[in-house]
């Protein structure tokens, strides 16, 4: 892609916060005039994956709709499947799902599963959702289940693309070979060559799931983001992914004074570089450049998430400036 080449396909993060479900309508029905593409849904404690992308489903019905993930630990097998078929079904050839580990607060504080074995559990669904989709009955041992004389009921003429994130080599590698793409999250622009070279499939999807603020105002920006990049970049999966991108030193402070309980410390240990690289914020103009920037280095569908803004910046504002046009 040249660098100054907007991408084919640009997402947004839905459902946006700030506005009840139901009154999202309105704001779907926009998005494709704005030059969007795409609607990617995440999943933790607020609305599950498949919902709002079941609504978008008919109020956008030319866009194209992803998970940005669904955990594989949540649901059973034969369930991911199913969802996954459902969709495909409503929008054919509209749905991508993406599968990911997720971490150990989701998992097993907030769903009481264990998170056991994540890479192995994440190429097994990957594998037994593939196999379920085609319509062929799975009986069989996986390394991390077993399946007995499990057929779908509902085959989607169209198979749904199948996504698997990744972080660290070993799953951007299992993406590489197995999935059709990737999704990665928490990255710089700058990190996305050092990802990709271990993802190792130019011809196939890179979703990206960019944080950003559309807003002027940098202080607001860095004091949200040390709040946001103490709570994930603690994560231990999230922390050894930093640690292979080579940023070590600079967030030792702040894996040091949260192990040690003091939390305050730890996130103003964070410096505004750091914040500045991994939330794009500025003005549009900024913003857009920030968020092409993914693109020029690899990303296939770049997918803003929108963090809350100053109050003089309303979400009309916030979403025409991650728009890309």
């Amino acid at each position: 892609m040249n660098a100054s080449a907007t991408p084919a396909r640009w997402g947004l993060t839905i459902p946006l916060d700030g506005v009840p479900l139901a009154e999202q309508r309105p704001i779907v029905e926009s998005l494709p005039d704005l030059g969007f593409t795409d609607l990617w849904s995440s999943e933790a404690n607020g609305a599950d994956a498949f919902t709002p992308l079941a609504l978008a489903s008919v109020w956008a019905p030319g866009m194209h709709l992803g998970t940005a993930i669904v955990p594989v630990h949540t649901r059973g097998p034969g369930l991911m499947a199913m969802q996954a078929a459902t969709l495909a079904a409503a929008a054919p050839g509209r749905f991508s799902l993406g599968i990911g580990a997720s971490s150990p607060a989701i998992v097993r504080d907030w769903n009481a599963i264990p998170h056991e074995e994540p890479f192995k559990r994440s190429r097994d669904v990957l594998r037994f959702v593939r196999r379920a989709l085609s319509g062929e009955m799975v009986d069989g041992e996986f390394d991390t289940f077993a399946i007995r004389r499990f057929r779908l009921g509902l085959v989607p003429e169209t198979q749904p693309e199948l996504l698997l994130a990744a972080l660290r080599p070993g799953m951007l590698r299992l993406a590489g070979r197995e999935a059709d793409g990737t999704i990665i999250n928490w990255l710089s622009a700058d990190d996305v060559p050092t990802v990709l070279r271990e993802f190792a499939a130019p011809e196939k999807t890179v979703v990206a799931r960019i944080f950003v603020c559309p807003t002027e105002d940098a202080e607001h920006v860095r004091a949200l983001g040390r709040r946001m990049i103490a709570a994930y970049l603690t994560v231990p999966a999230y922390a050894e992914f930093h640690r292979w991108l080579g940023r070590e030193e600079i967030l030792k402070p702040l894996w040091e004074n949260w192990a040690a309980g003091d939390r305050r410390t730890a996130a103003a240990s964070i410096p505004d570089e750091l914040v500045d690289q991994l939330i794009v914020h500025g003005s549009p103009e900024q913003v857009r450049e920030g968020v092409q920037r993914y693109a020029d280095n690899g990303v296939t569908v770049p997918v803003p998430a929108l963090l809350p803004t100053p109050a003089d910046v309303s979400l009309t504002d916030a979403i025409r400036a991650v728009a890309p046009r």
